[in-house]
């Protein structure tokens, strides 16, 4: 059963890891070369979208860890896997104060009523979302390397 959770645990984690690294360096490249207003209207379509997925999907992904981290306890691996789920919390943390609040404003916005600096805050969530992704990556690395 424990391998059954490991597995899936990893499974949840590197796809969510797949669907952010591909936000972060291709969706977003391909927004920021659409004309117009096409950029704006696809970023706040995908904050609609995804913001209503992911944060299941982040505290998913941590409650497996943590139940793993438990489960796995006196387990070769668990000080890894604790450090995944360690950077995880960083991750939900991160998400809930730097992202979100831009997340919520940004996809609200259209062509009429968007601030004059919609870019800067764009550009300010990308900073803060590689920094995420960078963590969330490390944490998929970590349990898949306790897998072994």
């Amino acid at each position: 059963m424990l391998t059954a959770l490991e597995v899936f645990t990893t499974v949840v984690v590197g796809v969510m890891v797949g669907v952010e690294f591909s936000v972060a360096f291709v969706m977003n490249r391909i927004f920021n070369a659409l004309p117009e207003d096409s950029d704006q209207l696809a970023r706040a379509h995908g904050g609609r979208m995804l913001g209503a997925v992911m944060p299941f999907w982040y505290i998913g992904s941590l409650v497996l860890s943590a139940v793993w981290a438990v489960a796995g306890w006196h387990h070769s691996g668990a000080g890894l896997v604790v450090t995944a789920a360690a950077l995880l919390i960083v991750s939900v943390i991160m998400s809930l104060v730097l992202l979100v609040p831009i997340n919520n404003r940004g996809k609200t916005w259209t062509p009429e009523n968007r601030p004059a600096d919609w870019k800067e805050q764009m550009n300010r969530w990308d900073r803060y979302h590689y920094v995420r992704v960078a963590i969330i990556i490390a944490a998929f690395a970590l349990l898949a390397a306790a897998l072994t």
